[in-house]
């Protein structure tokens, strides 16, 4: 198999946490690049509503979009079941060739394989907000990339096609062929 291109995401969350994410890139093109996580990069499971809907051992697809407000993740579980789509709410990534950065804005939204959007974390933000770890109006301007989310979900319009494009089974397919 040949060299690939791997990105490092320094993933901010205020005030003061900052995560690095260590991805390969399968599609880099001027409105999104597409990367994947490899197993082992979850460490604990992220759960929504009590359930496990990415886990240690699974991987995600990361679909960033340049100069947008959000990014969204393909989640699986560690068999590879596919649970949904997972949106973060974020500053625009900054792209210096293999080093990303990005603050998060605490909010998230959920799109559950079988079921309706949702908004999670407001209470983060609120939280937040009470300890002046966000401004006012960077929040607003997460409530309204959520909002905005939120309701082209509803209008069928989000998410886009290219997330349904770029499934995990792509993915393992493309590296399983030989080169």
């Amino acid at each position: 198999m040949s060299a690939t291109r791997r990105v490092r995401i320094h993933y901010q969350r205020l005030p003061d946490n900052e995560q690095v994410f260590d991805q390969r890139v399968v599609l880099d093109r001027d409105d999104v690049i597409v990367t994947v996580t490899d197993p082992g990069a979850i460490k604990a499971p992220v759960l929504v509503g009590g359930r496990a809907v990415l886990e240690p051992g699974s991987r995600a697809v990361w679909f960033t979009f340049p100069g947008l407000w959000h990014d969204a993740g393909r989640f699986h579980l560690a068999d590879g079941a596919f649970t949904g789509i997972y949106a973060n709410i974020l500053t625009p990534p900054r792209i210096e060739g293999s080093v990303w950065h990005t603050t998060d804005l605490f909010l998230d939204v959920w799109l559950p394989a079988n079921g309706s959007v949702t908004l999670l974390d407001e209470d983060e933000l609120a939280e937040a907000l009470t300890h002046a770890h966000i401004d006012h109006e960077l929040a607003g301007r997460a409530r309204n990339e959520a909002d905005r989310l939120l309701d082209l979900a509803a209008a069928g319009s989000w998410p886009p096609p290219i997330v349904s494009e770029w499934t995990l089974e792509r993915i393992v397919a493309d590296e399983d062929r030989p080169s």
